[in-house]
Order: C-alpha cells, then structure tokens, then sequence
C-alpha cells in the first residue's frame, strides 16, 4: 500500500516538476556582454528576484528535486 501511494507522488512530482521547469526563463545573462551590456548594472527587479514569480519557481523546483530523489531513493531501498 504505502509503495503504491509513494509511487503514484513520484509520478506527481514529476509532472510538476517537469511543468515548473518549463515554466523558468532561460539564464542568458552572459550573453549581454557580447552585445555591449554591463553585467554590474542591478536593479530593483535582480535585488528582489527571490520574492518574484521567478524566485518562487527555483524555490519550488528546488524542494521537489529533494522530495523527488528521497522518494526515489525510498522505494529503491524498498525493492531490496
């Protein structure tokens, strides 16, 4: 019963995890150098970017990866 129910969490999590990843913008910031860009120039959107919507997907991305490989790591030691 409980490896049926970890099992069917994993398959959540990873179609979650799966569509958050989608969801986050690519980490181009090193390409604007090339085009003349200043990389030293912060703003009030890159000092708070862990409040943003942005912020909030890396932070949710990172907890299911931990719960992910737990999970994952749980039901292998349970096949044993």
């Amino acid at each position: 019963m409980l490896k049926t129910v970890l099992m069917i969490a994993l398959i959540i999590i990873s179609v979650v995890l799966t569509i958050i990843v989608l969801f986050q913008e690519g980490k181009s910031a090193g390409l604007g150098s090339l085009g003349g860009q200043s990389a030293s120039t912060e703003s009030y959107w890159s000092k708070n970017k862990g409040r943003s919507r942005e912020g909030m997907l890396v932070k949710a991305t990172t907890v299911l990866v931990i719960l992910f490989f737990v999970i994952a790591a749980v039901l292998n030691i349970g096949s044993l």
